[in-house]
Parts: C-alpha cells; structure tokens; sequence
C-alpha cells in the first residue's frame, strides 16, 4: 500500500470504532485502476486482525442490501461493497451502519451522503517504490503516461520487455495511445515525447518521433511554428532514411499536424504516396491512413461520389485487417453523407449505431463522431437553440478551436440574430487569424451569420477569406461534417455587400454542385438564398425540413436573396411598437415602450437621427460628419499601386503554376515552400484590397471622420444604457460604424422610427 498512508489511517479509525460497537460508513472513490480493490484487501485484512468478520460483494449482488433489521450483516463487523451504484439506498448503509458494521464502499462517482475518500494518483517516487528494480527512465515514462494511478503503470511497466533499458521510453513515446480526444491534449504523451526527442536517435526513429510530437501539438492553437519546424526536420531525415515505412509514417503525420485547409490537392497527391509507401513496407495500418486522407481530400475537393468510394475501400480494409475503430469511423462518415442528401432517419439512425458500436470497441470519442452529425441536422430543422451553450462549453475546454463560431451561427438559425451579429464582431479576428481542421467551417458559419446584417467591411473580409475556395465544399476536420458549397456562402456575402451580379454567380454555382451531388437540402437552402422560392419550398417540404427563406432585405424575387432559417427582418415584424426620437427644446426625448429618456443636445444625436431616417443605407463617415453628401476630402493615396498588384498577381499565376508541378512530381517540400509564398501573397493583396476588390486607400480627412462620428455615437449608447437599457442593447445591435455608417435593424426593435 506505497502512497497510502491517508486512507489506512481512514480505514483504521472505521474499524476502530466498529470494535467499539460504533458503526460507521466510508467510501473511497476512484477511477478504474486507482486502487479501490487493493484497498478493500487490506481493510480486510486489519478487520480479521481486529477480530472482526468480514463480508465483501459487489454492491449490486449482496444479500445484506433490502435485508430486515436483525438479519445477517448486522452486527460488529467489516462490510464491503465493492462497485457501489444506485441499487444501494441510503437507507440500506444507514441499517448496517446502526447494527455495528463499519461498511467501506467503492466507486468510481460519489453519489451517497457517507464520508468520502478520494483517491490521488501516485508521485514518481512512489511509482519507482512500486516498481522497484525498473530503470528510473522507464519509471517516468510510466508514470507520465498513466497519470500515476497504480494499476494503469503496473500493467504498462508488465509489458515492459526484459532488459530494455532506457530504450523503453521512446518505445512508449512511438507507440502509446494518446488518452487525448481530437484537438485535446495529452501533456503526460506530450512530455514523454519532448523526451525522447531529446535524446541522441537514430534518424528513422527521430524523424517518427517528431512528427507524432508535433500530431499530439495539434490541439495547442499557440504552436502552429514549433509544430512546423517538428514536421520539417522529421520529413527531411525520413526522406534521408529511405525506409518506405517511416516516410509513409512522417507523410501521414505530416497532413495531421499541418492541417492547412488550402492544401487539399496536396492531401489527395500525399494519400496516394502514403498508400503506395505503406504497401512496399507492408503496414496495413498506415495504408489505412491513407484511404482515408484521400476520403477527406476528396471531399474537400467535392467529389463525393470517388470520395464514398474511398471510404468504402478504408472500411474494407479495416475488415480485412480485424480494425473495429476502422468500422465505426467509416459508419460515422456515411452518416455525413446520409444528412446533406437528406436521409436523414438513416443519418440518426447510423449515429446511434456508431456511439454504441464505439463504446463497446473502447473509442474514446465516439459521440464526438456524430455529435456534429446531430448539430447540423439541429440547424436544418431550426431546432438550434439547444446546440449554443454545448458549443459554449466546448469552446471553454478547447479555447481556439472555433466552437464559439458555430454557436453563433445556431444563435441566427434560432432567430437570436442581434446576439449573433454581435459575435461576428468579437470573433472576426481571431477566424481571419486561425487555422486548423476547423477553419475553413467557422469562416462559412461566422460568413452564414454575418449575411444577416453584419458591417460591410466584415462581410468583404470574410468573403476575401472564402475566395479562394470557390469551388469546394466546406469540410471540418477529417470530413466529420460537411456544411455544403463554398459558393452558397460567397453568394449571401457578396448579397450582403450589394454586389448582385457576383451573388447570382456564386448561387448558380452552388445550385448545380448541389444538384449534381443530390444535395437536397443544401440545395434548398441556396435556392431560397437566390430568390427561387417557390422551388425551394417544394423541396423542404418533401425533406420535412421548415421552409426557407431569402435573404435578409429582399421584398420580392429580384431582390437579394434570403438566408435559409433566417426570421423575418425587424422592420416587418407584426405588432412591434414604433419608437420616437424627437427634440423637445434643447433637448431630446426617446420613448420606446416602456422607456422614457431625456438627453441633452450632443452631435452623437444628431448622427444617430441621420441614421435612423434611413434604415439600411450606408453613410460616409464624411457624410455623415457633414449632416449630409458634399464633405470634399483629397484624393487617397493607395495601399498598393496598380505596378504592385499586377506583379503580386503574376507571381501567384507563377506560383499556380510551380505547385502544379512540385505536386506531380511528388516533392513535398517544395510544394509547401511555394503554398507558403502563396499564402503571404494572398494576405498582402487582402491588405490592401477594400470592398469588392476595389483599391483601399488612405484619407486623413475620412479617418478623423469615422474616428469623431464613432466616439460621439458611441457616448450616446453609454448615456441611454441606464435610462433606457431596451434602446440601448438595440441600437448596439443595429448601428454598424466604420468608414460608413449604417443603422440596420436587429430583431427586438420597432416596427419604425417616428422622428
């Protein structure tokens, strides 16, 4: 009993007191592994060296739980249940413990009033006491990858092969499974494995154990660099190894730690090197790995049909090699393809097949699989609201990873879209800044909620963003969910912007990749977003789904569209009250409802009547400034002049071209360098590129203009927000500042504004 000291002396006392004639009750609670049982033996044997009798069952199964008073178990004596659960009442302990017995408990979950006792895991040193003899190397990996909890490290430390030695850490390192889920981290592996990478390796076995460092930094949102340098270094000894197996390894290890969402032909040419590697080396796992990569690169690229292909042929490979993990992940993904071709009671039914098929095969995150498969399917049927705080949560827990995103977007498809719009606002840079598995899905959300009224220099921004995967479908992860064409989304944010042509493009584009994959209720959706509405209902109906509607604004088929799931705009709703903003002598009197406030005169008023006379439209900071067009400022100097933005355009048409052939030819790195140089070039030109590809420019006169009428509003909202809270949260809702102003109403607001 090393490192127990605290709970003998608990278990003592218990005794103690049942020789005295006290009864009394204890439960120890722990994981699986952490030592309950060895407990209970030796609390049995200081019962019998007290003279006492001993009872030991498995709580669900003993005879003393439901017996009468005066029955067997009553009486000094030492009564342990061991997998304590809810057959056993607090009424039943309170009998034994007033018949004399002292009764210790086991459980892995504390759920009755008896005095607890935790169980800790074990220090290193009292592992090393537990495994006397072991090379202390192998004693910190073991307890680095079991947390310390004893019966974990003593099954690992039995499969330790005699006289390994030191070499048995980085054995642990290459080959234990992680206890993270996907995007958590598992620090104990992760610290085992900057060890190992500390030592003096042979270059295979270096280059392996990089690449899973860097696999297991995926979840770190901080480490994008350091996972970088990991994968370049382990790639350049693998490809100098010239083992087929390790480079397969490195090159499957690579497409998880470096998840670039652009990359997606690198994906599918990756996955054919990877299939052809791990068959020459013979690893049936790791050509597993790559039917599987070329299943997501394929869906990426939104070839869906070659893409279920694929992942039939993972999933018979999984058969054929006895991998039950292989068979739920697959199952998982035809329950994606089941919900966007509007099966739905299969997709339901396949997500309840592959939680109960991955618990029983041990997958640690086997409702993550589906979780998202019933999220989306929550979002067809405006069922939403249900979904933000779970998504809260899970941004809580994996901070960086974009949750908070998609809570957003099932805040707008449940109708709360002022709270949504305002999550564009805070969550914008930190998306436009990101990466990952999970980027290219929360730019398409944060771009689904920001269609509904969000600044227009937002919706240009993430539009920039999606441009360059017009084309694709929007793909999180390992193809766990797939949330349609990008062009639907580029479609409502040109819409947003007033760009009608390149809306109509977008739609059109998107509608024939929906009906060529039988998308029907991505299709739908887009089509009520292009205004065929008629169309789109018929189609809702037959799935079952709530019929959509366009886009927010449009009053008739040849405005712009309106995004499926959208509630109406505030200025169409039924019964709403109408507000008034009006002067009375030096002042201004709001009434709204309930709300009454007086405020002294200030230039924030007078912008915001400006605004609210003409709901929708979009102000010029000079404008606005000026109460009114004719404000003269000079002309801008441009961010890029014309010579610079035609040569950063050639060299991307160069650069097309060189990974074209870098792909082909099968050279990695130097597919990556030229991605790189692309991604530089692309984010220098959305730099200096303003809404609809025009040329931004700077203007002192328009930036002291949109600096002043900013601060003046914004003074406003402070003073109404204790007089007039309802108006207020309103309005901060509405009012959208930048280099043009706009007052767009948000849900909750007046029907109008009587001013």
């Amino acid at each position: 009993m090393i490192g127990r000291r605290r709970e003998l002396v608990a278990v003592r006392r218990l005794l103690d007191g049942a020789v005295a004639g006290r009864g009394g009750c204890l439960i120890v609670v722990g994981p699986p592994g952490s030592g309950k049982t060895a407990l209970g033996d030796a609390a049995a044997d200081l019962a019998r060296q007290r003279g006492l009798p001993v009872d030991r069952t498995t709580a669900a199964d003993s005879p003393l739980v439901g017996s009468e008073p005066g029955s067997d178990g009553t009486g000094p004596r030492l009564v342990i249940l061991d997998d304590l659960d809810q057959t056993v009442t607090e009424a039943d302990l309170d009998r034994l413990v007033r018949g004399g017995a002292a009764v210790l408990a086991t459980t892995v979950e504390a759920r009755h009033p008896c005095q607890h006792l935790y169980l800790a895991p074990l220090t290193e040193a009292e592992l090393a006491a537990v495994l006397p003899g072991t090379p202390i190397g192998t004693v910190h990996a073991v307890w680095l990858l079991t947390a310390g909890w004893p019966g974990p490290a003593l099954d690992l430390a039995a499969a330790v092969p005699p006289g390994a030695g030191e070499d048995a850490v980085v054995e642990f390192a290459l080959t234990s499974p992680s206890r993270g889920q996907f995007l958590t981290l598992d620090t104990g592996l992760i610290r085992l494995l900057e060890d190992a990478a500390s030592r003096s390796l042979p270059p295979a076995t270096r280059a392996r154990v990089l690449v899973r460092l860097a696999g297991e930094m995926l979840g770190d949102p901080s480490a994008p660099a350091r996972r970088r340098e990991l994968v370049d270094e382990a790639v350049r000894l693998a490809r100098d190894s010239d083992d087929p197996g390790t480079l397969a390894e490195v090159l499957d290890g690579r497409l998880h730690a470096l998840w670039d969402p652009a990359a997606a032909d690198e994906r599918l040419s990756t996955a054919s090197q990877i299939i052809d590697l791990s068959r020459r080396a013979g690893d049936a796992v790791l050509e597993r790995r790559g039917l599987f990569w070329r299943f997501v690169a394929l869906a990426e690229l939104g070839d869906l049909d070659a893409a279920e292909a694929a992942l039939v042929a993972y999933a018979r490979a999984g058969e054929r090699d006895g991998d039950p993990e292989a068979a739920v992940i697959a199952l998982s993904r035809h329950a994606v393809l089941a919900l966007f071709r509007g099966r739905f009671e299969l997709a339901e039914a396949l997500a309840v097949e592959v939680t109960e098929t991955g618990r029983r095969v041990g997958l640690a995150d086997a409702y993550r699989l589906t979780a998202s498969v019933r999220g989306r399917l929550a979002l067809l049927r405006r069922d939403a609201a249900g979904e933000v705080e779970p998504l809260r949560a899970l941004a809580r827990r994996l901070p960086g990873h974009f949750f908070e995103v998609t809570a957003a977007r099932a805040l707008a498809e449940s109708g709360q879209v002022a709270e949504a719009l305002l999550e564009v606002d805070r969550l914008l840079p930190s998306v436009l800044a990101g990466a990952g598995p999970r980027w290219l899905g929360a730019v398409a959300d944060l771009a689904f909620v920001a269609s509904f009224g969000a600044a227009p220099t937002a919706a240009g921004a993430l539009y920039e963003a999606l441009l360059p995967y017009a084309g694709r479908l929007v793909v999180w992860g390992g193809a766990n969910t797939i949330a349609g064409p990008v062009d639907d989304y580029l479609g409502r944010l040109a819409a947003r912007l007033g760009r009608s042509d390149e809306a109509r493009a977008h739609f059109d584009r998107a509608v024939a990749q929906e009906e060529r994959l039988g998308a029907l209720p991505w299709l739908a959706a887009t089509l009520a977003a292009r205004g065929d509405q008629a169309q789109a209902a018929s189609i809702a109906e037959r799935l079952g789904l709530p019929v959509p509607a366009g886009l927010p604004g449009s009053s008739d088929e040849t405005a712009p569209p309106k995004a499926a799931g959208s509630p109406p705009a505030a200025d169409a709703e039924p019964g709403a009250d109408v507000w008034r903003l009006g002067r009375d002598g030096d002042d201004w009197i709001i009434d709204a409802g309930t709300e009454h406030a007086r405020l002294r005169d200030v230039r924030g008023l007078h912008f915001l009547r400006t605004l609210l006379a003409a709901p929708g439209q979009e102000i010029a900071a000079l404008d606005l400034a000026a109460g009114g067009a004719g404000l003269v400022a000079p002309p801008p100097e441009p961010v890029l002049d014309t010579a610079a933005r035609a040569a950063y355009r050639k060299r991307l048409d160069d650069l097309a071209r060189q990974m074209d052939v870098a792909d082909r030819t099968g050279d990695v790195e130097l597919a990556a360098t030229f991605a790189a140089e692309r991604s530089a070039l692309l984010a220098e030109l959305r730099r200096a590129a303003g809404l609809g590809g025009r040329t931004r420019s700077h203007s002192a006169e328009a930036e002291r203009a949109r600096v002043n009428a900013t601060r003046a509003l914004r003074a406003v909202l402070i003073r109404l927000e204790p007089v007039a809270p309802i108006v207020a949260a309103h309005l901060r809702a509405s009012v959208h500042t930048g280099g043009y102003f706009r007052y767009q109403p948000a849900a909750g607001g007046p029907s109008r504004w009587q001013l």
